[in-house]
């Protein structure tokens, strides 16, 4: 049998933008189809002439395409989104909402979204940001981090990202990593160049992160906040009021102390604790016994200052142990959950993130039901 042009476009329904993800034939992107006899041409209009996944996107067009029954050849073409197509494309992928709006912070959200935050620097706060996110990922979930330590960004490095974002005008689409979704004000500097930025600025840039970059429709989107309680933390509360904290400390003493501070924010702008994660807890041996190597208990004497400031339940959702493929993970950009998930660090790493990404619940949120009066209904 010949192939028809209703199977070919049929295939191209199963090709989905990198780094959009959402089928091309949803997108616009499909310019033309043509089928003779067993040959097949399809034109592709790319977002920008400069995109990054263009070689990926051709192999899975070819790919789609020849399994369909009856061809033999495909031939993949690309051009580029005219202004008109790229506005086309904003609109539908806004969905009618607003160019400046927050998507996780209005009232339909369903998006979890967990600011991950610590008291001082060195205690593994993007280490864990970036194994749950994986970890999560790799679940099925649809997973976003958003690397909101402006001045000490590691998070690109950490998940071996590869390009940058693409722009279409005023939007970002973010690239993806792993399965997960990522930015970074560290992809837009000119290698390794330090942002020396003041608050307002700071402000400006998660805003522009939350508001201008296509995110899509999330289930999680992790924060990798600075570490300290400065402008950032203050801008997530404002921007993010519905943001839960999940706080980041190490076994020892002057760490957790820290690290209570950081989650005492919490009490100021009343944003939810999802728990403690005490992150090198321990060093195993090769004879199976373990060295604290920063001490012990502070994870927990950080849970029992928070409950007792913040009058509720915090749990301790993990002791990460402390393994140096962790490190290696983040300098080689695959996350340890992925390298090697079943090494112990892996495994409690995968248990805090199930534990934080349950099912999007439908509590306190808007229905569009509108209530019948009896006599209505009686007359209906």
């Amino acid at each position: 049998m010949s192939p028809t042009e209703p199977d070919v476009r049929a295939a191209l329904t199963r090709v989905l933008d990198p780094e959009i993800r959402r089928p091309i034939t949803d997108l616009g992107m499909v310019r033309s189809v043509v089928v003779d006899g067993t040959d097949v041409a399809v034109e592709v209009s790319l977002t920008t002439a400069g995109c990054p996944m263009r070689e990926q996107l051709t192999r899975d067009v070819e790919r789609e395409v020849s399994a369909v029954e009856g061809v033999t050849a495909v031939r993949v073409a690309l051009g580029v989104m005219d202004d008109a197509q790229r506005s086309a494309l904003k609109d539908a992928l806004r969905g009618g909402r607003p160019a400046r709006q927050v998507p996780f912070a209005q009232p339909g959200s369903l998006t979890r979204v967990v600011a991950v935050a610590s008291g001082k620097g060195g205690v593994g706060k993007s280490s864990v940001t970036v194994n749950l996110a994986a970890a999560m990922a790799a679940d099925g979930l649809r997973v976003g981090v958003l690397d909101a330590d402006v001045h000490g960004f590691s998070v690109p490095r950490m998940l071996g990202v590869e390009h940058p974002p693409t722009r279409l005008d005023d939007m970002i689409v973010p690239p993806v990593a792993h399965d997960v979704k990522v930015v970074s004000i560290g992809m837009f500097t000119q290698g390794n160049t330090p942002v020396v930025w003041r608050g307002p600025m700071l402000h400006r840039t998660l805003e522009q992160f939350l508001t201008d970059v296509h995110w899509g429709d999330l289930d999680v989107l992790l924060l990798d906040l600075p570490p300290g309680t400065g402008d950032i933390a203050i801008s997530v509360a404002q921007l993010l009021p519905g943001a839960e904290l999940l706080v980041v400390t190490t076994p020892q003493a002057a760490a957790a102390e820290v690290a209570e501070r950081a989650g005492a924010v919490a009490r100021q702008t009343q944003q939810p604790v999802a728990g403690v994660v005490e992150n090198m807890s321990w060093m195993e041996l090769p004879d199976g016994s373990r060295v604290d190597v920063f001490g012990s208990g502070g994870g927990r004497s950080v849970v029992e200052r928070l409950e007792a400031l913040l009058g509720t339940r915090v749990p301790l959702l993990g002791q990460v142990p402390l393994d140096v493929r962790v490190r290696e993970g983040g300098d080689s950009g695959v996350p340890l959950v992925l390298s090697d998930p079943s090494s112990p660090a892996a495994v409690v790493l995968r248990d805090v993130a199930r534990s934080l990404s349950g099912p999007r619940g439908l509590a306190g949120r808007p229905l569009g039901l509108t209530p019948v009066r009896r006599e209505e209904a009686r007359a209906g």
